[in-house]
């Protein structure tokens, strides 16, 4: 699931390029849009255990399902916002929809696991372009008077179907054949058809607002660095044999690179980052708390419905329940926490939340082995909800409120593109700890099982009791290290942000 910014969106200027008569149809191919991309993040988690099973996938390709369509989107996704600026936000929102649209129908003809890992990252980079695009054509589109009623009913509407696509998702996977995991990705082409036709037809070309350069070696070095540490990440949880080259090894040289694409932004024309920005103690704060705490939320939602579909038998739309009321607290109350971060500023908010989140991620390290889905998980998991939407308003205000007026979209994207590239690496580096902790509980008992892949094997009972003890164990590990991250986030927001009194 994605946290979208809806609260401060990139300033635009009074005079507007769209006329009142199409207005109606950039809001609802935004809303379009947004979908397709929340709903793919979302559901995608629930139905890794299908598709494992229906491609041979293993627990590594599994990851990089996931982590080739982050990698791309949170090392573009500032790449992308500025083509909108240069080449016009209608041509790049529906360049990025039908890249995605295209690459959504090639996930769902896939034929192998490489296939579905290299498709995944296509449609990556058209999220890149799509995702920054349906909030700019808003703010660019409506006059300063009605833009903000427009922005909230976009935002509306997306965590609408935030929350139903999982469950609708979940059904269909649960009651439907083996090969339903493919209408995830297929309904993208009906929906990305009508967002693009309205695009096209009644909406008018905007000018390019920038004359600007795009930042296309950062762009480059971002994303080889960005994956080649998280490959290196993924390859600790692989057998030594299997790896021609150290993990570390990769590691050291996606982060040497990732030091020259800092260096980089220094001297670059038109940076993706502007690097004076992090001299603010709050700015940088609140964007470490970002990536601290978006490592864990990420972990969590990654690898838990993996758990209980995998390990407890569960059914996928038994899973998509379990995150629900992370996306009803959201809408309901991130207004009003965004209310009480302006009243008495951010460290509060932040600082609690977070604590909140982290509580329940302990929670969830301590009663796993009970598997008990209703009774136990699922009230923990409002915790988990409470906690995040304390924290979804307030976090990007502190980035804005550390931010000067002219640079707050650029603030915005390097907020939003840290939480994605935190889900990257909490998903190459806890991948490999689940599979180290499940390789070790289980030892030679079922010879060829993996973490969260369905049991194909004939075992006998004791071998599967351990085998899902073993599950269970590898999912501990990972709510603890979430657990801790979350206190860490919670130490670093009560010491780089500000408070103030409540004023009567």
């Amino acid at each position: 699931m994605d946290i979208a910014d809806t609260t401060n969106p990139k300033p635009a200027a009074n005079h507007v390029f769209c006329p009142p008569e199409a207005r109606k149809f950039v809001l609802f191919s935004a809303i379009l849009a947004s979908s397709m991309g929340f709903i793919d993040g979302s559901v995608v988690s629930l139905a890794l255990p299908v598709i494992r099973e229906d491609l041979g996938a293993s627990l590594v390709d599994a990851q990089w399902i996931s982590n080739s369509y982050m990698l791309f989107l949170s090392a573009l996704v500032l790449l992308g916002g500025a083509a909108g600026d240069v080449f016009g936000v209608r041509n790049i929102f529906a360049a990025g929809i039908a890249l995605f649209m295209v690459t959504s129908a090639a996930c769902a003809l896939a034929v192998d696991a490489d296939m579905l890992i290299l498709m995944r990252a296509a449609q990556g980079i058209g999220a890149a372009l799509m995702v920054p695009g349906s909030l700019a054509i808003i703010a660019k589109s409506y006059p300063t008077a009605t833009r903000g009623k427009a922005i909230g009913q976009w935002a509306a509407f997306s965590s609408l179907t935030t929350a139903m696509g999982p469950f609708i998702g979940g059904m269909v996977l649960s009651f439907g054949a083996d090969w339903m995991w493919r209408l995830i990705f297929a309904i993208n082409v009906p929906i990305g058809l009508v967002a693009l036709s309205m695009l096209l037809s009644k909406v008018p070309r905007d000018r390019p607002s920038s004359k600007r350069r795009l930042d296309v070696m950062g762009a480059i070095l971002a994303t080889t660095g960005l994956g080649l540490m998280a490959w290196g990440l993924t390859a600790l949880g692989l057998p030594a044999a299997d790896n021609a080259v150290s993990p570390w090894a990769w590691i050291a040289i996606g982060a040497a690179i990732f030091i020259g694409f800092v260096l980089w932004e220094k001297v670059a024309r038109s940076p993706m980052v502007k690097l004076e920005l992090f001299a603010s103690r709050a700015f940088t704060g609140a964007n470490l708390y970002t990536l601290i705490l978006f490592f864990a939320f990420n972990a969590i939602l990654f690898f838990l419905p993996m758990t209980v579909i995998s390990g407890w038998g569960a059914q996928e739309w038994e899973a998509s329940l379990l995150f629900l009321p992370l996306s009803l607290f959201i809408a309901g109350l991130s207004s009003y926490s965004g209310r009480l971060s302006d009243a008495i500023g951010p460290r509060w908010p932040l600082t609690v939340g977070a604590a909140i989140v982290g509580m329940s991620y302990t929670g969830l390290a301590l009663t796993m082995p009970l598997m008990m889905l209703w009774q136990v998980t699922f009230p923990i998991l409002l915790l988990n909800g409470l906690g995040m939407a304390i924290v979804v308003s307030p976090v990007s205000a502190a980035v804005m409120r550390a931010t000067p007026e002219e640079d707050t979209g650029l603030a915005s994207g390097i907020n939003n593109a840290l939480a994605r590239a935190a889900g990257l690496m909490a998903v190459a580096s806890l991948g490999a700890v689940a599979g180290i902790v499940f390789a070790k509980v289980l030892g030679n008992a079922a010879p060829g099982a993996e973490f969260g892949a369905f049991n194909t094997q004939s075992l006998d009972a004791a071998a599967e009791t351990l085998r899902v003890a073993a599950t269970n164990s590898a999912f501990v590990a990972i709510a603890a290290i979430s657990a801790a991250m979350c206190f860490l986030a919670a130490a670093v927001a009560w010491l780089t942000q500000p408070s103030w009194k409540k004023k009567d």
